[in-house]
């Protein structure tokens, strides 16, 4: 099936609606609730769960519907469109790509005992690969795990830890080999998904500019026990073993921030049909029209460079480069629409009683995690322009 088939498709639309159906229910005063008093959207969250979607991309036998990146994406551009934006996607991203290392290389009884809880939602995750000191350089990670009776002690300390607060359990990438011992630089990591315990690790919140409805979090681990039992595959490989996770995730957060620049266009247009001043429509003038237009425009074109990736990664080729593109297409889009959003509505869009202002904030997150512009257009030089690598 073509791309420009997907929502062409029964099965996918029946996605699209039973998702919709479910955000519906959650309106702009739950989601300014949710961001005003900093509190994770558990009703939204076990919502998802009931209605069967956290698991979309999950094997069958751990309550998962094992469908593809390809409707994973068609379901979180419907979350993301909705009122709850990006905050909505943040609260349950973490489901479609983080366990992924589990689903390869996890035992059958890692599955069960791991992935079920994902899928039913009575357990949440959070992702401990970032540090302060190596930022996207994951090799240079410092936090370590040295092998002990029955398991290993981890201590170091992760940053942007998102919904740390309220998780159950953590992904953790840490080092058993220090780098300079590596033959190679990617060697001598090892993947742990194990219990979040915040009575013996410090979990310390992030003030930031926005999505606040999902925390985000410094992460300090002290001579933390986690056991044998906890540990994904071998140890040493896990660096390979989150790199299956790295193109669905460009795919997700590309079509997601393409989900929150049509939602602010939406209102943005909707103001412009309703707003009058000096005694006309502000959408009569081209001069809000034209710019908006152009919104759309990169919007569309951002959304079919992700369906486009996402049809290559189910069908077992090469993606990297459209994943990577339109993850960068997507976020710019996603921001300009956002900022766009804001100026269509001129004072009022500095207002939160308007929600635009809530969606611009939470725009630029989409240009800078989980990878930067610049290192997306260096892999490009590199892997498609055959130019020099630069970093």
């Amino acid at each position: 099936m073509s791309a420009a088939d997907q929502l062409d498709d029964e099965h996918n639309q029946a996605i699209v609606d039973g998702v919709k159906a479910v955000c519906d229910r959650f309106d702009d005063e739950y989601w300014t609730r949710c961001e005003d008093e900093k509190s994770f959207p558990f009703e939204f969250h076990k919502a998802m769960a009931e209605g069967g979607w956290l698991g979309i991309t999950m094997p069958e036998e751990a309550g998962g519907s094992a469908l593809g990146v390809t409707q994973a994406a068609l379901m979180m551009h419907t979350v993301t469109s909705s009122a709850g934006g990006y905050s909505a996607a943040s609260a349950i991203h973490l489901n479609l790509f983080g366990p992924h290392a589990i689903v390869v290389f996890g035992t059958p009884e890692q599955k069960e005992r791991m992935l079920k809880p994902l899928v039913a939602g009575t357990e949440r995750a959070c992702f401990g690969v970032t540090e302060p000191d190596a930022g996207l350089d994951t090799t240079s990670i410092k936090t370590f795990a040295t092998k002990v009776p029955g398991g290993y002690r981890v201590s170091g300390r992760k940053i942007w830890t998102s919904s740390g607060q309220v998780a159950d359990k953590i992904v953790l990438l840490t080092r058993t080999t220090p780098k300079e011992q590596c033959k190679r630089p990617t060697d001598g990591m090892t993947l742990f998904y194990t219990d979040l315990d915040r009575s013996e690790v410090e979990v310390r919140r992030i003030p930031k500019m926005g999505r606040n409805a999902v925390d985000s979090n410094a992460t300090f681990l002290d001579d933390y026990f986690v056991p044998d039992e906890d540990r994904i595959g071998e140890e040493g490989k896990g660096f390979h073993y989150i790199l299956h996770s790295l193109n669905p995730e460009r795919i997700l957060v590309g079509i997601e921030a393409v989900g929150l620049g049509r939602g602010a266009l939406e209102r943005a247009a909707g103001y412009a049909r309703e707003r009058k001043v000096f005694g006309r429509l502000i959408g009569e003038n081209q001069g809000i029209q034209h710019p908006l237009a152009e919104n759309w425009a990169y919007l569309e074109s951002a959304y079919w460079m992700i369906m486009r990736a996402a049809q290559l990664y189910d069908a077992g080729k090469p993606c990297g480069a459209e994943a990577n593109a339109g993850k960068f297409l997507g976020a710019r889009a996603a921001f300009d629409a956002c900022t766009r959003a804001v100026m269509t509505h001129g004072g009022m869009g500095y207002a939160k009683e308007y929600q635009v202002e809530r969606l611009f904030r939470e725009s630029i997150l989409l240009r800078i995690a989980p990878i930067t512009e610049q290192l997306i257009l260096s892999f490009i030089a590199e892997k498609v322009l055959d130019l020099p690598k630069s970093y």
